[in-house]
């Protein structure tokens, strides 16, 4: 998995590969540099962490900002950046453009329905709510526009179906 994580202000590129062979050290490509790292979970918020023969205890906080690490006596604010949050349209100012379409992502019924067809929504504005495995999840606009076509309240809806329609 490739995230985005900012420590302290700077931007690096990380990207996580998980143990193999029930092995505990995991391999971490951080900026394009091959980094292998144990970690290990000491209690709620601590951790032990081997990295290049060294232990470190790392505490991690999580604050309004994001997270705030302790290791060494010292402090950095960190930020973990997944970018597939923002394929869901939850990207901290990302607007998809263009006709978008929103489809069903599993199988399940319309239980609510938020806006009209017509209607002038904003990005991030809720549309509908689905239920699927007896679980409630809002379906909201990729974009800021006009709902042209919207699914029916009490409709049953299957996987890939097309519930919206955002112009």
């Amino acid at each position: 998995m490739k995230y985005e994580v900012v420590i302290d202000d700077a931007r690096r590129s990380v990207e996580y590969s998980p143990p193999a062979n029930r092995t505990p050290r995991a391999a971490f490509t951080v900026d394009g540099r091959l980094v292998e790292a144990e970690a290990s979970r000491i209690s709620r918020g601590a951790y032990l962490i081997l990295l290049g023969g060294r232990s470190l205890e790392v505490t991690v906080e999580e604050t309004a900002d994001g997270l705030l690490l302790r290791a060494n006596g010292r402090e950095f604010q960190a930020e973990v950046i997944d970018p597939r949050s923002w394929r869901r349209g939850r990207g901290a100012g990302i607007e998809l453009e263009g006709r978008q379409q929103l489809v069903a992502p599993m199988p399940g019924k319309i239980v609510r329905v938020l806006v009209a067809a017509g209607q002038q929504v904003s990005a991030g504005e809720g549309l509908l709510v689905i239920e699927a495995m007896k679980m409630q999840n809002e379906v909201r606009s990729p974009k800021s526009g006009t709902v042209e076509r919207l699914a029916r309240e009490g409709q049953t809806v299957n996987a890939g179906e097309v519930l919206a329609v955002v112009t």
